[in-house]
């Protein structure tokens, strides 16, 4: 037995001596967050795992890194490019919140890249042709091995894309598998901000269908949008790996290839979350972050008792406590029946303790104001109905809604009550929402049936003036839930 076991040995250690391994690190979504949270994330945390990993390594990103927070606010997104080119970025996509700053600054935001955004179907109307600074696909060697990484943008853009247009992102990947298999890489890489676990809307992502489609030819689909973590999903051979937001984890994805021929022969991740107990922090990046930071903004406005949760705190309901406190502010601020707040808005909770003016920034980064919209009710059931895609993409002040699921979980038996009654279909409702939602943006696009007339601002104050105002009554607690509630 021990001599077929030695034997064993002697004829595996050539097979693992033929194999190679290089590093991928992957992060989505970082939306400015430069710094900690609660002990948890930032660049410098990152910095640290970077440095103490293998090298070399590849460090790519799938999107949403223009705004998020005060610094990449004012900044235009001008201090998230920054802090990538510190970082060593080797290529980001095209995420919808790269357009929050209008397609006239978006050329301005690019051109500071000092490494490849990656859209392969992303183009300019005049020329037809890739935006300046804007490439498909990326050739690039590391330790040895030929990696291509191919980047699909999201379609969506947070702000009309205007002198741009997008293709369908299967055909434009198609047609830079065909560009990039001529360079014969060894791995190739897709990275996209969209996700493979998007519920926002209830819809199929095609991110999937890339291992339908190109399964054999694409090895690893880096994914974002959806602040999703999701680790070693393996499909038709390829994985899938999402890595979360906030820059609060880094996905490390360890890529083996056979070292006489180069190719590829598998991928594995690990999530690594970027505590900074466990992690530590790169001083030099540390030090180059303080650079970054807006000052007059870690001014504490007012306290709260406990964490107020942006998410649902019980199974049976579907609003949260923040969210309610948001639309309450709302619905006193216009005088109206009801309030829409759209839960995609709250970024973050609202932290336990001294609240400053950075952790406001954090929760609700855009500097909408508050509109007064004259709707009907037969258009606001059908607006409350179709938010339910599953999860509740809003919270309502002045309504109770209830509903019942059916055994796969769907939603179901909708009842809206206001004032205790139904809503009637013809009667006239006055409704709160900030203006991004009732002009029509992302999940309030029914708003753009409602004309202009019906339309009007409620004052000058951002939502985020109400909150400051909300907290300097007192320490905030929070509000019982139960607004959306499932009845059995």
């Amino acid at each position: 037995m021990k001599k077929l076991s030695l034997l064993a040995i002697v004829l595996f250690t050539p097979l693992l001596l033929l194999a190679k391994t290089t590093v991928v690190y992957h992060t989505s979504d970082t939306h400015g967050f430069f710094f900690p949270r609660n002990g948890q994330g930032g660049f410098a945390a990152l910095a640290a795992v970077l440095k103490k990993g293998p090298q070399p390594y590849l460090l790519l990103d799938s999107g949403d890194f223009a705004n998020g927070t005060v610094e990449t606010r004012n900044s235009k997104g001008i201090k998230a490019v920054q802090i990538m080119n510190k970082m060593g970025y080797d290529a980001t996509t095209l995420g919808n919140h790269e357009f929050d700053f209008k397609a006239k600054n978006f050329p301005a935001l690019v051109a500071q890249l000092q490494f490849p955004m990656l859209a392969a179907n992303f183009f300019e109307k005049d020329t037809r042709q890739y935006p300046p600074h804007i490439s498909p696909y990326l050739i690039t060697e590391k330790n040895g091995v030929k990696f291509a990484v191919i980047g699909l943008g999201n379609r969506t853009p947070t702000n009309p894309a205007d002198g741009y247009y997008f293709t369908k992102p299967l055909v434009a990947l198609g047609n830079a598998l065909e560009q990039v298999e001529k360079e014969k890489p060894d791995v190739v890489i897709v990275i996209v901000h969209d996700s493979t676990a998007d519920d926002k809307h209830g819809t199929q992502s095609y991110v999937t269908e890339i291992a339908k489609k190109f399964g054999g030819r694409v090895h690893v689909v880096f994914g974002g949008h959806a602040h999703k973590i999701i680790q070693n999903k393996v499909e038709n051979g390829v994985l899938f790996v999402e890595s979360g937001s906030y820059v609060d984890n880094v996905s490390k994805v360890t890529v083996t290839t056979d070292d006489q021929t180069g190719k590829f022969v598998s991928a594995q991740s690990e999530l690594i979350p970027l505590i900074v107990a466990n992690t530590g922090q790169d001083k030099e990046i540390q030090a180059f972050l303080e650079t970054l930071r807006e000052p007059n903004v870690d001014v504490v406005v007012g306290s709260a008792t406990q964490t107020i949760a942006k998410n649902p705190t019980s199974n049976d309901r579907l609003d949260s406590p923040l969210n309610d406190w948001i639309a309450d502010l709302l619905k006193d601020y216009a005088g109206t029946q009801i309030a829409i707040h759209n839960n995609g808005g709250t970024r973050v909770d609202m932290p336990k303790g001294q609240v400053t003016r950075r952790d406001l920034i954090e929760i609700h980064p855009f500097d909408n104001q508050v509109s007064i919209v004259t709707v009907s009710g037969k258009f606001l059931k059908k607006f409350i109905k179709t938010g339910f895609a599953p999860r509740s993409l809003f919270t309502y002040a002045g309504l109770d809604i209830t509903y019942k699921t059916n055994k796969k979980g769907k939603i179901k038996d909708i009842q809206i009550l206001f004032n205790g009654k139904p809503l009637e279909n013809k009667k006239q409702y006055t409704i709160a929402t900030n203006a991004y939602i009732a002009g029509g943006g992302s999940e309030g696009y029914l708003f753009k049936k409602i004309p202009e007339s019906a339309k009007k601002l409620a004052g000058s104050k951002s939502i985020r003036d109400l909150m400051e105002e909300g907290l300097q009554k007192g320490p905030l607690t929070p509000l019982p839930t139960g607004r959306i509630l499932e009845v059995k």
